[in-house]
């Protein structure tokens, strides 16, 4: 009889304190099912990373760790941002498998079994992909869905409507592991690492409690390092702007000079200064503000700081 692989859950952890005892709940019995049914092994695992938390998740998930020999409880020295606390937890994790998975309970651990089973005919990765947004508002279903379409145009190989919500085995992950960048965009990098891959579509569910810890600001932000981690058009774009600022200024040229010559209705230095000057100069500070942004991404390289460090980890004790 052929050994089950072992499983291992990452879950990031920010200010999660009122959703977490069910969040215990809910994935202790996705695993207990699995080791049943001989789908993963009985060494399968659950990791919670606290992500420099302020309120009582550290303390929740150390008592959950002492008492539960399935958990395994990671807290970072201080907030790093949920892709490195995510980071920080697949970087932890010595199983065969590895799923990653929010705390919010949004996306069902129910479908970690199908991810599974999907990896039991072959596929090294599985990717998570909502089949609808009714969850969402109509401007965060509009913003999220022309985000990826923007992404593809953009030539970033992206799973429409999929997130951090993925099954990856133990040679996907070492591979995964051999990107070293700072700027992480993880969705874009698992893309990246390539492997046979598979989807198992889920309906997305309201966030059991507590609030979102991605606001507007929070996903724009996120929106532009995806952008400026995995494609160079927006540099491409500036060479485009330049030329059409370049046509556009010898046209009001051809403009400005048929106004002065054929006509007695221009006021003396009024286009020929304020409108090119206008124009131009909004041009130059768009490309430098760009341009800023990838130096800003190769400052951050070149640095080479760690991503995180782990204050302390809290295990199972059966002494």
């Amino acid at each position: 009889m052929t050994q089950a692989p072992s499983l291992a859950i990452v879950v990031p952890c920010y200010n999660e304190e009122e959703v977490l005892s069910e969040t215990f709940s809910v994935l202790d019995g996705v695993i207990s099912t699995l080791i049943e049914s001989n789908k993963v092994g009985a060494d399968s695992k659950l990791y919670f990373v606290d992500d420099g938390s302020k309120d009582k998740t550290w303390e929740m998930l150390e008592g959950k760790a002492q008492v539960d020999e399935h958990v395994v409880a990671i807290k970072l020295s201080r907030n790093k941002g949920h892709q490195n606390a995510l980071y920080a937890g697949l970087c932890s994790t010595t199983e065969d498998l590895v799923v990653s998975i929010d705390a919010d309970l949004q996306d069902g651990p129910e479908n970690i079994e199908a991810m599974v089973d999907e990896y039991a005919k072959g596929f090294e990765v599985v990717y998570g992909v909502r089949s609808e947004r009714k969850t969402d508002t109509f401007f965060k279903r509009f913003t999220a869905e022309g985000y990826y379409h923007l992404m593809r145009k953009m030539g970033v190989d992206l799973v429409f409507n999929h997130a951090d919500f993925r099954l990856m085995s133990r040679k996907a992950l070492e591979a995964f592991k051999e990107y070293p960048e700072a700027n992480l965009f993880l969705r874009g990098i698992v893309r990246e690492v390539g492997f046979s891959s598979s989807t198992v579509e889920y309906e997305r569910q309201e966030r059991f409690a507590g609030e979102s810890k991605y606001p507007l600001r929070k996903m724009l932000s996120f929106a532009w390092e995806g952008i400026s981690s995995f494609s160079t058009v927006p540099l491409r774009a500036i060479t485009i702007m330049g030329f059409v600022a370049g046509l556009l200024s010898l046209a009001m040229i051809v403009w400005v000079l048929g106004v002065r010559i054929f006509t007695d209705s221009a006021i003396p230095g009024w286009a020929s200064i304020l409108l090119p000057l206008l124009f131009i100069g909004s041009v130059q500070l768009m490309c430098l503000g760009i341009l800023g942004e990838y130096m800003a991404k190769i400052y951050a390289e070149v640095k080479g700081r760690p991503k995180y460090h782990i204050e302390k980890k809290a295990l199972y004790d059966k002494h």
